[in-house]
């Protein structure tokens, strides 16, 4: 099911017993994300305040908040559902390495034939606001700790183009309210919105940016998705959602943004400018120190009539991005596989915010194939971030961490089976000592071969488990037991 906007799914929420409506007044300064995070720890509803202080916009929060409702915005019964119909496409051709990833990638857009379609007028464009009419203060940002630089715009959706190649990129980044008519565009080293401005600086050129908020729930994590940088967002999201994406030409900057949007900001970047942003309470738990990130003056602001703006909490674990992190490991499974073919699935706990840590499961066949493993991630896209990766056999269940933490605490020789190296790390990684590249370890928790120098009288010894005769006769005597 591809839903035609956000106020589609969130009525359906509703319908579902999935929305809680809150129509007593609550201030976006700490308020909402206090509110908030104690209904995500209760896997509780999405929420839409509909009287923010402040504002005359209702605001939705918490809306891919479980992975029942991330599911459900993207159209299926289950996150692996996605990766099953991406693996059963790709067959029987399985290309390997990081290119033929990428081809896979544009295969799998190509044969949905679902390439974004223009449209000449859309709802998002049905209230224009020019020059001074602009006023971002409409818009109800959270503050959401004590200590930040002030209300964050998140979860908008950025949209830029290559200033050579013409190539477009829809990206998710903070957004730092600075007044009336300015953002802060925090966007790391690592992405492709930054290599794009920063190709536009070199030519002594503007960049043009627009940001939509409150698009259909399958773009706005489609803008979340580690794609390729030749591989197009939009076309992503058709193959997602088995329908084109209707997108409308922005009014004053060349690009496009999705039809259905509820608010739009176009404006220009100027080469060499740059504005103080932060602090910001991250992911991380930690703030993010404060940094000079490019400023993008917003010239023009529509939106529909009656516009939802919606936005997300952003803190130490759990929160909303949870489920959206848990969708890209399901649905990029088989990718990952073809990159890395000996791997039989993979877990990136929530704890480590999806990429300082992966767990990997392999169909151990040599000596060492754990450690290839751990260096075949670490030089795959942005798993390359990973901090610690475990590697386990493929009967080791990677998301039931009590499995893992057995096979790793307590059958690892760390003198022999641990890897350490110094690679690239998140751009927001406050414990490396060094900005953008520290440490790194790899546990190979996989069974030891007599090759890999493990002699001990009996070789690696086998599991003690129940046999299956007293297995099947205390499962038949159970109820009879009480137990």
């Amino acid at each position: 099911m591809a839903w035609a906007d956000l106020r589609a799914f969130l009525g359906d929420l509703e319908k579902h017993g999935e929305l809680r409506r809150i129509k007593a007044p609550v201030d976006p300064r700490l308020e909402v994300t206090e509110i908030v995070q104690r209904v995500v720890r209760a896997g509780g509803p999405a929420l839409l305040f509909e009287n923010p202080v402040g504002s005359d916009l209702p605001l939705a929060i918490n809306v891919f908040g479980t992975e029942k409702r991330m599911a459900r915005a993207l159209g299926v019964e289950r996150l692996d559902d996605l990766g099953t119909r991406i693996a059963d496409m790709l067959r029987p051709e399985l290309p390997h390495g990081f290119s033929g990833m990428r081809d896979a990638l544009g295969k799998a857009a190509r044969l949905t034939n679902m390439p974004p379609k223009k449209v000449r007028t859309a709802p998002c464009q049905d209230v224009v606001y020019k020059g001074d009419e602009v006023d971002l203060f409409r818009l109800p940002g959270i503050l959401s700790w004590p200590d930040d630089g002030g209300a964050f715009l998140n979860l908008g959706l950025t949209h830029t183009r290559h200033p050579e190649t013409g190539a477009r990129n829809l990206g998710m980044y903070r957004l730092q309210r600075h007044d009336a008519r300015t953002v802060g565009m925090h966007w790391q080293i690592h992405k492709d919105s930054n290599a794009h401005h920063a190709v536009a600086e070199r030519r002594g050129e503007r960049l043009p940016v627009a940001i939509a908020f409150g698009c259909d729930p399958v773009v706005t994590y489609a803008a979340s998705a580690p794609l390729p940088a030749d591989i197009d967002e939009y076309l992503f999201a058709g193959f997602l959602r088995s329908e084109r994406v209707e997108l409308v030409d922005c009014l004053t900057v060349p690009l496009q943004v999705p039809a259905n949007a509820q608010i739009v900001l176009e404006g220009w970047l100027e080469p060499g400018e740059r504005l103080p942003e932060g602090p910001f309470g991250d992911h991380t738990g930690f703030y993010t120190p404060v940094e000079p990130f490019p400023a993008l003056h917003v010239d023009v602001m529509t939106m529909q009539r009656d516009p939802i703006y919606q936005t997300i909490v952003v803190g130490r674990p759990p929160q909303e991005d949870g489920p959206m992190g848990k969708a890209t490991e399901r649905i990029f499974l088989p990718l990952i596989k073809m990159l890395i073919p000996e791997i039989v699935d993979y877990d990136l706990p929530e704890a480590g915010v999806f990429h300082n840590c992966a767990i990997v499961s392999i169909d151990k066949r040599y000596p060492k194939q754990a450690q290839k493993v751990m260096h075949a991630v670490w030089g795959a896209g942005l798993l390359s971030l990973s901090k610690l990766v475990i590697v386990v056999d493929a009967d080791c269940d990677v998301h039931d961490y009590s499995e893992v933490a057995w096979r790793a605490f307590g059958n690892v020789d760390y003198a022999h089976d641990l890897v350490t190296t110094v690679g690239p790390v998140d751009h927001l990684d406050h414990s490396s000592y060094e900005q953008f590249y520290g440490g790194k370890a790899g546990i190979d928790a996989t069974r030891k071969l007599a090759t890999e120098g493990y002699r001990r009288a009996g070789g690696w010894p086998d599991e003690c488990v129940m046999d299956e005769a007293t297995r099947t006769l205390v499962t038949s005597r159970w109820k009879e037991y009480g137990l």
